[in-house]
């Protein structure tokens, strides 16, 4: 059973609030245990409206930033779509790059607006500009640890890419295959999947706002330091 995780606070400012997601964690839909009802319900913040400015796919943890003011959400929303705030990634995907030459890449297939599936990650229909910017950080002799940056906004876009080239992220249900999640539930008591929002950076007026948190999650700590020290 997966262990159940606390909301944390990792920052604040006039109109807005940044929250750490668990995994696991629907945003908005599902009315009464998802993320923006267990925020409203909790004693310690107290505003009118909690909004989620963008999204984070519930399977995936990390920084996920929230209106408290209609104008802010507005504002901020409208830097989202302007791709001026910029977010980063740490995910850990299945298989080794071939260093150094694949140190550091793009991934920039085409996928569609629409979310694709195991055998067919790029999606039905008109593909439309992804990219994708990757950073090699550690491998183990099963698995790399990636840093990642969106350059685009399609829906499921790290995953897809990833499965794309050759290298899902581990604990994707939807995009990875069915033994090796089994695998690491049964042996490795890893329920997550291997994708974290750490870092989030925008100008609010005249305010540059950085917001990070640790880079990884403990479970996949734990996993890279096991297969590290089997390697």
């Amino acid at each position: 059973m997966k262990p159940k995780q606390n909301i944390l606070v990792a920052g604040q400012g006039p109109g807005w609030l940044c929250v750490e997601k668990p995994s696991g964690l629907s945003v908005h839909n599902q009315p009464g245990f998802d993320l923006v009802s267990r925020l409203k319900s909790c004693p310690d913040l107290e505003f009118s409206m909690i909004q989620p400015v963008h999204r984070l796919d519930k399977e995936t943890s990390g920084l996920l930033l929230m209106a408290t003011d209609p104008a802010v959400l507005s504002r901020l929303s409208d830097l989202f779509a302007r791709k001026k705030i910029q977010k980063r990634y740490k995910t850990l995907v299945h298989g080794n790059f071939d260093l150094p030459d694949q140190a550091q890449g793009l991934w920039e297939t085409p996928l569609s607006k629409q979310a694709g599936g195991r055998t067919n990650p790029g999606g039905k229909g008109k593909k439309v500009k992804a990219m994708t910017r990757y950073q090699v950080e550690a491998q183990t002799p099963h698995y790399a640890l990636l840093d990642i940056e969106l350059m685009t906004g399609r829906k499921h876009q790290i995953r897809r890419h990833a499965k794309l080239a050759g290298h899902p992220v581990i604990g994707d249900t939807r995009y990875g295959s069915a033994r090796s999640i089994e695998f690491l539930k049964k042996k490795k008591q890893v329920y997550t999947m291997g994708l974290h929002a750490y870092f989030l950076e925008f100008y609010d007026h005249d305010q540059k706002i950085t917001l990070e948190i640790e880079g990884i999650t403990p479970d996949i700590a734990r996993l890279l330091t096991e297969e590290g020290e089997r390697g």
